[in-house]
């Protein structure tokens, strides 16, 4: 059974806001999980951080905004995990993490990608 366009976009935005608050106080948790050594990489917390606030955001939209802001921000939404999954990739790709955990992050993210296609659709 297919997911409904409502579910998608909903699940999105949990998705959004955990990670989002996440990143907000407690970014070594999310290095950890990536193989990063947080001993070693402090200054790494700082764009979990400051990239958390605007998860946190776009997450609620997708609870809280109706009508013609709400498409606007499923849209987006597709452009923002497409984005964030093919940086996964990449990173993956290039070596920047383990070749496991990078492979984790490019499906988390292709995940989210799916979630904001299927949210999005008309």
């Amino acid at each position: 059974m297919a997911m409904s366009r409502d579910t998608a976009r909903k699940a999105l935005g949990a998705i959004r806001i955990g990670y989002g608050a996440a990143g907000l106080v407690a970014p070594e948790l999310l290095l950890h999980g990536l193989g990063v050594a947080t001993t070693t990489s402090q200054p790494a917390t700082y764009p979990f951080r400051m990239f958390g606030i605007r998860t946190v955001l776009i997450g609620a939209d997708l609870w809280l905004l109706r009508g013609p802001e709400l498409r606007r921000a499923t849209k987006l939404a597709v452009l923002i995990h497409g984005c964030d999954t093919l940086s996964a990739a990449v990173t993956t790709i290039r070596g920047d993490l383990p070749r496991a955990k990078g492979i984790v992050a490019t499906a988390i993210s292709a995940g989210n990608t799916v979630l904001a296609i299927t949210a999005a659709r008309s």
